[in-house]
């Protein structure tokens, strides 16, 4: 059973509540003395707690997605993404299944419901392969779009997230479908994955010297991979970015740094220069330039500000970045455009990020053209 599955809460809610009323009705056989009851009493106790937590634990994790399978928990995931070489022949974008979007009437049906493609890409360039999910609108498949092009979005989760978290979690595709069928937005190709491409690595999505070429992968091969196999345009104005947390900070910092690859990007809960941490390493190897690169408020100061625009989001009470947010948005000049979403509170979690998303979707879609 997986580690997400309804069945594997079940059986831990079960047993709590098991353990429990075996810890009531044993009680007074542990009260005597002796050796044996103190066991015992300490066995019923600890036994119970550990269900709880459990319990506890794994409800927290269905509900927020932190890991997305065993494996992934205990640190073991080995094909989220490997730096490797192709040979002349390979695709670009490899489709190993599809599925249908939960919660969406007819989802069963692409021509109703749209489908979601599980994948891999794999970068001509940077020389990074990762998974991913394609989210095909429901016109996608329907027979009077069969030449349309549409507009998409690169999507991307935080550190160290899973890219099953865009689906589940924060939803993207069931948002993005009922946005573009109430009208709000025109439909959307959403490629969702993590921005950790070569785990368990956090790259920040920079070009690390001697190591994964983490930028060169999203701003070039991803966006020539899709639309190769996909109807996307290659024109700036056909694509966007987007993300939360460090997924925020790469979505802007690619648009700021690649406008004539992306027109438009949304940072949820964004922070403004690339983390330096045991999870990073030494990301820069002495290159000052480039540090200062990552840094946003640095690069809106000091290098040209392309035609871009960018929705950056906070809240006044719960969130961390509003400082670096408000900084951000009075950096930013034109012709570059700038826009933002500033909640009364919220904290750095999905329940804040699904307050922001559909009025993202709906900002991204009328910043994209399809053609």
């Amino acid at each position: 059973m997986g580690l997400t599955s309804n069945s594997v809460l079940a059986v831990a809610v079960v047993a709590a509540v098991a353990l429990f009323g075996a810890t009531i009705w044993l009680w007074p056989r542990l009260a005597r003395g002796g050796w044996r009851s103190v066991l015992g009493r300490v066995g019923v106790l600890l036994a119970t707690q550990l269900a709880l937590f459990a319990s506890v634990g794994l409800l927290v994790n269905n509900t927020f997605q932190f890991y997305g399978s065993w494996a992934d928990l205990f640190g073991q995931e080995q094909d989220m993404g490997v730096v490797l070489d192709h040979s002349g022949g390979s695709k670009d974008v490899k489709v190993l299944g599809t599925q249908a979007i939960d919660g969406v009437p007819g989802g069963g049906r692409p021509t109703i419901g749209g489908q979601i493609q599980k994948v891999v890409i794999a970068g001509a360039k940077s020389k990074i392969e990762s998974p991913a999910y394609v989210y095909l609108p429901p016109e996608y498949f329907q027979p009077r779009y069969a030449k349309a092009t549409f507009p998409a979005a690169v999507v991307l989760t935080g550190y160290p997230g899973t890219a099953e978290n865009l689906l589940k979690g924060l939803r993207y595709p069931k948002t993005a479908y009922q946005q573009a069928r109430a009208g709000r937005m025109q439909p959307m190709i959403l490629v969702m994955l993590r921005p950790t491409v070569a785990p368990p690595r956090d790259t920040e999505c920079v070009d690390i010297p001697g190591g994964p070429q983490t930028e060169t992968f999203f701003a070039e091969d991803l966006p020539k991979a899709v639309s190769g196999t996909y109807r996307v345009g290659t024109k700036a104005r056909n694509w966007g970015f987007m993300g939360n947390s460090t997924g925020g900070y790469c979505a802007l910092k690619i648009v700021m740094h690649h406008p004539e690859r992306f027109s438009a990007a949304a940072g949820f809960s964004a922070y403004y220069k690339a983390a330096d941490d045991v999870t990073t390493g030494d990301l820069f190897q002495g290159d000052e330039a480039a540090r200062q690169r990552a840094n946003l408020l640095w690069s809106l100061d000091h290098l040209p500000q392309g035609d871009a625009s960018f929705l950056v989001t906070s809240s006044k009470h719960g969130e961390g970045n509003l400082k670096g947010t408000m900084a951000f948005i009075k950096k930013v000049k034109a012709p570059a455009q700038i826009s933002s979403i500033i909640l009364d509170s919220g904290g750095h979690n999905f329940n804040t990020w699904n307050r922001e998303i559909p009025p993202g979707l709906v900002w991204m879609s009328g910043k994209l053209s399809a053609s």
